[in-house]
């Protein structure tokens, strides 16, 4: 048999509960479109200058990015189909106010040698992966931002090869 409670109690326990479960049924509160972790957040085209490695010689690169809300990324670029390469997928964080950095990678793929490689179902094969980190300084209004990037080239193995180099890049808020 359960304890006998008096009625004071009784109504002390129950107002407590009814907090407790107003309280876990409250929405959270709406978040500031401008607080500073999400200045980043959305779709951007950067345009990209290597300096040195493997594409030092390219002239027209361009990124493009979609920074997600809680800290992942998407890049794609202008040369992904040369060769046939899958965008490229990554995380970033800010460091400072109008500061951030990123690190995504991608996959590389080699050409085949012989047109029977392709017939044959061999295709475009692991050619290893690319890693940037890029760091980001966003413009006053979050409209466009300046990047310093640094390419790092491995093989299948996860080993170093020639090919990494630095970057700047200017980008531009994608918007309607």
């Amino acid at each position: 048999m359960p304890p006998k409670v008096d009625r004071r109690t009784a109504h002390a326990l129950a107002i407590m509960v009814a907090l407790l479960v107003t309280a876990g049924c409250s929405p959270n509160p709406p978040a500031t479109s401008k607080s500073p972790s999400s200045a980043l957040v959305g779709a951007w085209r950067s345009k990209l200058q290597f300096t040195s490695g493997a594409f030092a010689s390219i002239r027209d690169l361009e990124f493009l990015y979609v920074f997600h809300a809680g800290g992942t990324m998407t890049e794609s670029s202008n040369y992904d189909g040369a060769p046939p390469v899958p965008p490229a997928y990554g995380v970033w964080r800010q460091t400072a106010p109008n500061e951030f950095e990123a690190k995504y990678l991608f996959y590389a793929t080699k050409a085949p040698s012989r047109f029977e490689d392709i017939s044959g179902g061999g295709g475009w094969l692991p050619a290893g992966h690319g890693v940037f980190v890029e760091r980001i300084h966003l413009a006053d209004g979050a409209k466009s931002f300046t990047s310093e990037i640094t390419y790092e080239a491995f093989d299948t193995a996860g080993m170093h090869i020639a090919g990494g180099g630095q970057a700047k890049g200017q980008g531009q808020r994608i918007e309607f």
